[in-house]
């Protein structure tokens, strides 16, 4: 029971911190090399997409996404969507796609000549599955060891969460406390008066036996 309780709340927690880490904005130093549009028909991995754009049909079984091709500091290559979120989930109200690729369009460089930014993104980039971060701003910075911002938005969401976390604790502990705890007691203790009034009959039949073997 104790390795069930504890690896339950292992996995709520990881859970937890998967859908934190996907959601929450990151920032990477790249170096633009490419941005294009393909045709994208979602299938298995339709949870990683957003929605369509503004404007566009909502239903539509395949649409063009944008895509900003890149090389980190490190020269791993990351690829970015670019796609509005709108009015959904996660809640960063993007509708300028379009213009993030022009201005993405617009930073493209070589090796030979490096122009480095900053992208503002979510999510994660699986090749396996063809799930591909969704680019939200693009900035250009001085190099390649330029510092990111301090995540403000990140530190106030996971402020807000812990906030709201802590404030569902407090109440189911003092629901449990005036609630649940004394149930737990009154079933203890009539449990407990249960097992004395069975060994106390257990103990007469005892005596009334050694009684009747002795021929009283």
């Amino acid at each position: 029971m104790f390795y069930v309780k504890w690896g339950f709340i292992i996995a709520v927690w990881l859970l937890i911190g998967s859908f934190l880490h996907y959601t929450l904005p990151q920032v990477d130093i790249v170096r633009i090399t490419d941005t294009y549009e393909r045709r994208i028909d979602p299938g298995e991995n339709r949870w990683f997409w957003a929605q369509a754009d503004a404007g566009s049909n909502p239903d539509a079984m395949s649409r063009d996404v944008f895509f900003i091709q890149t090389r980190r500091v490190d020269d791993d290559v990351m690829v970015y969507r670019n796609e509005d979120t709108g009015w959904g989930w996660p809640p960063y109200f993007k509708f300028d796609t379009s213009n993030l690729q022009a201005e993405a369009a617009d930073m493209r460089s070589t090796a030979a000549a490096p122009q480095y930014v900053a992208i503002r993104h979510y999510g994660w980039r699986n090749e396996f599955f063809s799930i591909f971060p969704n680019a939200i701003s693009v900035w250009p910075v001085d190099g390649p060891d330029a510092s990111k911002p301090f995540p403000w938005i990140k530190g106030l969401l996971l402020l807000g969460i812990g906030a709201i976390f802590y404030a569902i604790w407090v109440r189911w502990r003092r629901f449990r406390q005036a609630r649940i705890d004394p149930k737990l007691e009154e079933m203890q203790d009539s449990w407990e008066a249960t097992e004395d009034r069975v060994a106390e009959k257990r103990a007469r039949f005892r005596r009334w036996w050694a009684a009747k073997r002795r021929g009283y």
